[in-house]
């Protein structure tokens, strides 16, 4: 290209017009194989409109198309007056049309069996038409923002994010879909229901997921103060003072946490059966803290970059090694905190080995990975996968709020409570 301008790095212009036509040319090549032979995603639409049922997923089709087109036109636009504005709207579009592309892959089986226009159906019948105008939607939006100058990073992000976003979609779809059963061929749901929540929480029902659910909201909450206090404790103890053994006694945590922790589970188990205390959450809890003080070193490391001088200031107004544990170093080691309550808080409401050797079968003792983990019996599972995943859906939620709840404390630590 012998054109400038400002902004735009048009060295893969050429590259960009020839994806963006390819991608365009894939609506009218054959899209899959129907009742009546291989027609295009345009013909397919147009069938769409004398179907008496047809899926809600339909407008995928549409909002495919309608993208596609709009990103040649602006394409065809940037050819006669290329513009930097121009070139963020087509990539905007584009973005919108490679994501329907994709969809398509997961929503064609729904969409045309649903409109009784192909019985069967698998991806393996979708033809080369739409292959083409999926690979070459991802092609034509790399080159867009290749011209655009946007971070590579971004690129490779964008995709990604795509990939990523549908292990996330499709435990929620599962939990929202009416249809029960393990496996049901399609990834989007064919009638949508809250009843699965709702079956979790039910009085007659006999899965006492709300049970599940405090005992590990219990432990968790134990193990976030708890464990957390132990750490930091145990890290500033060994990153503050200087005693007969620290050395030896440093190397010999390290050393234990090598091993991992499930190799003393048998040990554990036996321990506390002679104590009169297994098959109960206070066990959970007494374990956990137990083991707290082997994951200093994050903090100890932390703790050893906070100058020793704000602690002789503060002996020299009198103040006692504990309160300038707890009135000091702790508001300047914010986000040290806030790692050990977040690590701690997560670790407890995921751990899954420990609780279902100690639990056996105690219902009312599990906790949420037990007791979603019975849900997914052979026996079970059939009858109780859409309720398994609704259940993995409102685990999650605790997690979000936490994370979202303690995300400013540690941006504040991170900014720097030393000055000077």
């Amino acid at each position: 290209m012998n054109r400038t301008v400002i902004g735009l790095n048009l060295k893969y212009f050429i590259q960009t017009i020839v994806a963006t036509v390819v991608m365009f040319l894939g609506l009218f090549l054959p899209y899959t194989k129907l009742n009546d032979g291989r027609v295009s995603i345009i013909t397919v639409a147009g069938k769409f409109v004398g179907c008496v049922e047809k899926s809600g997923l339909t407008f995928f089709v549409y909002l495919t198309i309608v993208f596609t087109i709009l990103s040649f036109v602006l394409c065809v636009t940037n050819i006669v007056k290329t513009t930097k504005m121009g070139f963020k709207i087509w990539q905007l579009c584009q973005i919108f049309a490679t994501v329907f592309w994709t969809f398509l892959l997961f929503s064609s089986k729904t969409i045309l069996e649903s409109s009784a226009l192909a019985k069967g159906f698998l991806n393996k019948d979708l033809s080369f038409g739409y292959w083409i105008g999926l690979v070459f939607s991802y092609v034509a939006l790399v080159y867009i923002m290749r011209v655009t100058q946007t971070n590579r990073g971004y690129i490779v992000l964008t995709i990604m994010s795509v990939i990523w976003v549908f292990p996330i979609l499709w435990i929620v779809l599962t939990a929202l879909r009416e249809e029960p059963g393990y496996y049901v061929g399609y990834f989007f749901p064919k009638h949508l229901t809250l009843g699965n929540f709702t079956k979790l929480f039910a009085k007659d029902s006999v899965i006492p997921f709300a049970k599940w659910w405090l005992n590990t909201f219990i432990v968790a909450m134990c193990a976030c103060v708890i464990n957390t206090m132990i750490t930091l404790a145990t890290a500033y103890i060994l990153s503050r003072t200087r005693f007969t053994g620290r050395k030896m006694f440093m190397n010999f945590l390290m050393i234990i946490g090598l091993f991992p922790g499930f190799m003393s589970l048998i040990a554990v188990y036996n321990i506390l059966k002679g104590l009169g205390i297994n098959q109960s959450l206070f066990a959970l809890i007494v374990v956990g803290a137990a083991g707290a003080a082997m994951g200093y070193h994050v903090s100890k490391g932390f703790f050893d970059t906070i100058p020793r001088a704000i602690d002789e200031a503060a002996i020299i107004d009198g103040a006692s090694r504990l309160q300038i544990f707890t009135l000091v170093t702790l508001p300047l080691a914010k986000s040290i905190v806030v790692y050990q309550a977040l690590g701690a808080f997560l670790g407890a409401w995921s751990d899954y080995i420990f609780p279902s050797m100690l639990f056996g079968d105690k219902q009312s003792s599990y906790t949420v990975a037990v007791g979603l983990y019975w849900l997914t019996d052979f026996r079970r599972i059939d009858g109780y996968y859409t309720q398994f995943a609704a259940g993995a859906v409102i685990v999650a939620i605790p997690i979000v709020i936490l994370f979202v709840w303690l995300q400013r404390f540690y941006v504040e630590g991170l900014s720097g409570s030393v000055k000077g």
